[in-house]
């Protein structure tokens, strides 16, 4: 029987390519996509991604997507006490299997191994230990097309954000800068693919400053803009 699988679902170019490859598999299903927010801003952490567009994102995959909201300010024990219910809940559901995006950060997957292991559920990395740059070329020759949503701009210029993710950004990219950014260097928005239905349009608003971090802000085409 094929393994019930929960995506964990960033907005971005990683995981959109673990679902593609998630469904490449013969004993996975892909029962939907989950995805934590700040419940205030209705944005992803880090990504800056509008709840508006991950429905779309979602729309496009064809699967349902829930959408975890996280108190703003979010401590460790908050964020505990929400995944453990979400992890009871899902599991009665009958999911087996929940799939990351992570990369190689070791000490990232011992968090989720660890947060699953009384739980009933599996986890699953499809990309785990894929070169980045062989990854990064995979994702591009494959037609998937992504923005660059943030920066880090201890690593990044600025002018990085809202370009799109293909061959001019990572021939410019900085030495020691992940092609993927798994560091945190650079988070994405995918808005068309090989692992959706069709495109999620968006137009690119204002940029934003917050901290070390350099933000700009996605809409859906034909939508009004609304601060970051």
């Amino acid at each position: 029987m094929k393994q019930r699988t929960l995506l964990s679902w960033s907005s971005g170019k990683d995981s959109a390519w673990a679902l593609h490859t998630l469904r490449a598999q013969p004993d996975i299903e892909v029962a939907g996509l989950f995805c934590t927010v700040n419940k205030d801003a209705q944005r992803v952490a880090m990504h800056a991604v509008r709840t508006a567009l991950l429905q779309r994102q979602a729309a496009a995959t064809g699967l349902p997507l829930e959408i975890l909201e996280l108190p703003d300010p979010c401590g460790n024990a908050d964020y505990e006490q929400i995944m453990t219910a979400f992890l009871t809940r899902v599991r009665q559901a009958g999911i087996d299997c929940i799939a990351f995006g992570d990369l190689f950060l070791r000490d990232v997957r011992a968090y989720r191994e660890e947060r699953l292991a009384d739980s009933g559920i599996q986890p699953v990395f499809p990309l785990w230990d894929v070169p980045t740059d062989t990854l990064s070329e995979t994702i591009i020759a494959s037609g998937t097309k992504a923005i660059i949503t943030c920066v880090d701009s201890r690593c990044l210029s600025a002018d990085f954000v809202g370009r799109p993710y293909d061959h001019d950004f990572l021939d410019s990219l900085p030495p020691g800068v992940d092609p993927c950014g798994e560091n945190g260097e650079f988070h994405s928005f995918v808005w068309d693919g090989p692992m959706f239905s069709g495109c999620v349009p968006v137009v690119a608003g204002q940029v934003v400053q917050r901290d070390a971090f350099v933000y700009i802000d996605l809409v859906q085409a034909g939508h009004p803009t609304a601060p970051l």
